[in-house]
């Protein structure tokens, strides 16, 4: 059983992903859909995704028998899975229209100081997630946290093409950095469907050789090999 005062933190901290991400997504969509950019849509979609992950591993972390808790998050899992690929399909389809027509999108100042306050803001949180994950030894959080460094990607990613557009007008990168996001929303997208919540006996690092947790343990570090 983790210790109460770091699952308080964990939820705080999934909370605080909630928040941030569901305002993140409004003022990244309302942005790229004045300036017509298909990455600042893009972007303020997966916001959502996030939000879905974050309150999937909160719902986990709501139930005290770890059996019903991952019956409850392998079902979200898939569901948020499915959503990914929907995103990617659409994605790559808008995308091609874009440069295919020669659709130029505007610059928007707004959507890259957003990018730059969560290109900043995001790794932080992430890091803390696993800190907090290794400390409490709750690893449907260190799993979560992984998701946060993929969108810390993601929004580099996004800042790229929006910056670019801005600063020098290349319409055209746009829709290709809208297109780099495809290959992980496919991945996580797979990675979903299977559902798969099993983190018995895991648990999450903290060590530099693990890269305080950015990636799987080996057997010979400090965690147990998974079921």
């Amino acid at each position: 059983m983790a210790n109460p005062r770091l699952l308080r933190l964990a939820r705080a901290l999934l909370f605080l992903t909630i928040v941030y991400n569901v305002a993140e997504g409004v003022v990244a969509i309302v942005a790229g859909v004045r300036a017509g950019s298909l990455v600042l849509i893009s972007f303020g979609a997966d916001s959502y995704l996030e939000v879905m992950a974050a309150a999937a591993v909160l719902w986990r972390l709501s139930f005290n028998d770890d059996e019903s808790g991952e019956r409850a998050e392998e079902k979200a899992l898939r569901l948020i899975g499915a959503t990914f690929l929907l995103l990617a399909t659409a994605v790559t389809y808008q995308a091609a229209i874009s440069l295919t027509h020669h659709d130029r999108a505007d610059g928007s100042p707004v959507g890259v100081i957003l990018l730059l306050a969560s290109v900043t803001m995001m790794p932080m949180l992430a890091v803390t997630k696993l800190w907090t994950a290794a400390r409490g030894a709750i690893p449907a959080l260190a799993a979560e946290a992984r998701e946060t460094i993929a969108c810390s990607y993601l929004s580099f990613t996004a800042l790229t093409g929006a910056g670019a557009v801005w600063l020098f007008g290349w319409w055209w990168l746009d829709a290709l950095a809208a297109l780099l996001m495809v290959p992980w929303l496919v991945k996580e997208g797979f990675e979903g469907l299977k559902g798969e919540a099993c983190f018995d006996g895991t648990s999450p690092c903290w060590c530099r050789g693990c890269l305080l947790g950015l990636r799987q343990c080996a057997p010979t570090c400090c965690e147990p090999v998974c079921c």
